[in-house]
């Protein structure tokens, strides 16, 4: 029984036959076509029915839930295929055709062998709140503000100044709050420059800084999260591991971008001229209030006089220097003994942000609202006068054409005869015959009726006594009719549910400016996404594909040792990254094989070294990390959001454009990474085997079967006593 129990459900074994089932194929086809849809995201035009779509409409406006909508042909509504809906997709086909079940959910989202899905999303999405927060205080752009005044028109120093500036903001709060808030900062410094043509020395530079200082805190990455997580790593002996690789990488990298990569007069020009703001500096207003700034968002005051909340942005750094210090404490104080979640310490910090943003919002809510009220008194206006100027423009266009086609008199018409006045004018120009207009011909698109009213306008026919209207009775009429169009817009709308939603938002975003900022900020994609990629991963476990990888893998580190293990670790997991559902979806799937390698060598007796197993999983560590700035966007969340950023300042990034620039900056970085971390390994592990194999329990936690046991004594018994406890272990996850 303990024999067939190991056959049907160890699937950290691997097995050639499971993987032809038709289940196990579909798995597989899922989970590449669910990374392609995030690699390259689509829509789905959906044709709706002009009379379902009323049905529908006029049933949700009789509740009240939306207002009446005009009767329209057909509705097409865009599916969007994404991040977010590809792999829930794939994750409900796969559970419609019975290939995952209840197991692959529970352990997809709850967790299993260490690697905790909703532990990680707590955590991370806490230490988000708190990092969001400090930047919505304005301590980033400040910052950034000074780094540029102390670089002054040196354009070297100012460019290693920034270099260093995004490094070590990094390394405290994350890459997401750099390149939320130090991305525009740079799109705007780029704009008012005068000598700097091209500005993707100092964008790239930034990302791809932001992306390695990322690796050196477990809390800096939600991969790094779930690297820790899933073997059992303090976070003091990762940052411990990771800081000289990252650290080298940094120094080394920046004379390779000033001088090789970025070596011109046009992009890092040697003197920097900036565009100094001269004007009138009042009281920096929150850009957080609704409609604070109506004329424009990034204006030279926004950038030279920036808002900043000294009392925010202080209490947000006490409180992520507690949070990580109490994180850090807390993880090495319980190592070896029972697991506590970090999200225990993150969770409180958060509270305690969202309460101060919420007491300072309610305290300065007079303040807010008067803002926010004289800005939408400012949009009104500016609109208003956008409109008049578009109406005059409008009526100096008709004026100007019924002067040309106004009715003919008998004077003018004395020296012409009957047919010279009903010969239709010729066109100037090819150009004219085909503007649609009653006094250069007739356009084919144009209904008879329209042709032949547009005919007898050009030829000065009055067919009617409505045409013989004088010209200022003419302008009358349209006042009259632009009046009543306004008034049909300024009518009172009436009150449904959605426009109570809008209203209650409106007035949160009035009360509680910084607070609701930072939660519409928050990175909510990334939870379904990780939820549904760790499901999708977890159905490659029990489908028996992870154990196939992991002896593929097994069978190069056989091959190459450790340095072999470095190079192919770096180079797949960077791969991975762009094809794999981000740099998330990689460290799931790459941990999840080096989890079922490390069960393989338990299986048959021959234990991992300690330097190639650990040399292994830091590898990988660099290469999620790095691997964000290699060849498509969607390496990882923070190349989404950067590349979403610069489009809403007008600079658009082409993906062949982005691949081209981070090839040379992965390649250098990599490679000096893993040329360090190499000597790290040797400095630091030994060929030793790993102080223990690593078994999975019923409880998902990790059991230990010590090697010490097993140096003694390597005889057959020995060996098969520790495989028979690690088949009892197998079989109790099962039953």
């Amino acid at each position: 029984m303990a024999g067939d129990a190991i056959n049907d459900t160890d699937t950290d074994i691997p097995n050639s036959e499971l993987i032809k089932e038709w289940r196990s194929i579909l798995t597989l086809v899922v989970f590449f076509l669910a990374n392609v849809v995030v690699l390259f995201p689509f829509h789905i035009p959906i044709y709706i029915p002009s009379w379902l779509y009323r049905l529908i409409r006029n049933a949700l406006a009789s509740v009240r839930i939306l207002p009446p909508d005009a009767p329209k042909s057909s509705v097409v509504l865009r599916f969007p295929m994404n991040m977010v809906t590809g792999p829930l997709i794939g994750d409900l086909f796969l559970l419609a055709i019975g290939a995952i079940g209840g197991r692959e959910i529970r352990e997809g989202t709850l967790g299993a062998n260490n690697i905790s899905p909703l532990d990680i999303m707590l955590f991370f999405i806490s230490l988000a709140y708190i990092a969001i927060s400090i930047d919505a205080s304005g301590l980033i752009r400040f910052l950034a503000l000074k780094v540029l005044q102390w670089g002054g028109e040196k354009g070297h120093r100012l460019f290693f100044y920034l270099y260093a500036f995004w490094f070590a903001l990094t390394s405290f709060v994350g890459n997401d709050p750099v390149i939320l808030s130090g991305t525009p900062f740079l799109a705007y410094m780029i704009r008012v420059s005068r000598n700097i043509e091209h500005g993707r020395a100092w964008l790239f530079s930034q990302f791809a800084v932001a992306n390695i200082a990322s690796a050196i805190l477990v809390s800096s990455n939600p991969t790094n999260l779930v690297l820790a997580g899933a073997f059992e790593i303090r976070f003091i002996d990762y940052t411990a591991n990771m800081i000289v690789p990252v650290i080298l990488t940094g120094l080394i990298l920046f004379p390779f971008l000033l001088h090789i990569v970025f070596n011109s007069e046009t992009l890092v020009p040697r003197s920097i001229q900036i565009h100094q703001f001269d004007g009138p500096r009042g009281k920096p207003v929150n850009p957080n209030i609704p409609n604070a700034r109506p004329a424009a968002e990034n204006d030279d005051e926004s950038v030279f006089n920036p808002f900043l909340d000294r009392k925010s942005a202080i209490f947000g750094s006490v409180v992520m220097a507690a949070t990580l210090i109490a994180v850090l404490s807390l993880n090495a104080a319980t190592a070896g003994s029972e697991h506590i979640p970090v999200y225990y310490i993150a969770l409180p910090g958060a509270g305690v942000m969202f309460l101060w943003d919420i007491s300072l919002g309610w305290i300065q809510r007079k303040e807010t609202r008067e803002i926010s009220r004289k800005g939408r008194e400012e949009i009104e206006r500016l609109r208003l006068e956008q409109s008049q100027t578009e109406e005059t423009g409008q009526t100096e266009e008709k004026v100007g054409q019924r002067g040309v086609q106004a009715p003919l008199s008998s004077d003018s018409l004395s020296g012409q005869t009957a047919e010279d006045t009903l010969k239709p004018p010729k066109p100037a120009d090819e150009d004219d015959i085909t503007t649609v207009g009653p006094s250069t011909g007739t356009s084919p698109m144009l209904d008879p009726r329209e042709k032949a009213k547009g005919v007898e306008d050009s030829v000065g026919v009055n067919p009617s006594a409505e045409s013989q209207l004088s010209l200022p009775q003419q302008q009358l009429q349209d006042q009259d009719q632009d009046r009543e169009r306004e008034k049909q817009r300024t009518q009172s709308p009436r009150t449904t549910l959605v426009s109570l939603a809008k209203d209650l938002r409106l007035w949160l975003h009035e009360t509680f400016p910084t607070a609701m900022a930072v939660l519409t900020n928050l990175p909510y994609a990334l939870v379904p996404f990780a939820f549904s990629m760790f499901v999708l991963v977890q159905a490659l476990v029990t489908k028996g594909w992870v154990p196939i990888f992991a002896q593929g893998w097994d069978v190069w580190v056989r091959k190459t040792g450790p340095i072999g293990a470095i190079s192919g670790m770096g180079l797949l997991s960077v791969i991975l990254c762009n094809f794999s559902g981000t740099n998330i979806g990689t460290s799931i799937l790459l941990s999840r094989v080096i989890q079922t390698w490390r069960t393989i060598h338990r299986l048959d007796g021959t234990p991992i070294t300690e330097r190639t197993f650990w040399a292994t999983v830091y590898t990988m560590a660099l290469g999620v990390n790095y691997g964000a700035f290699s060849a498509a966007f969607s390496a990882s969340l923070a190349g989404l959001l950067w590349r979403d950023i610069l489009a809403s300042k007008n600079i658009s990034v082409k993906r062949s454009h982005f691949a081209t620039v981070n090839l040379p900056i992965i390649a250098i970085s990599m490679t000096v990474g893993c040329v360090v971390l190499i000597g790290v390994m040797w400095i630091t592990r030994d060929e030793s085997p790993t102080s223990a194999i690593i078994t999975s329990d019923s409880c998902g936690q990790f059991s230990e079967c010590s090697t010490t046991t097993r140096a003694k004594d390597e005889t057959m018994g020995q060996t098969q006593r520790c495989l028979l406890t690690t088949t009892a272990a197998v079989s109790n996850v099962r039953n």
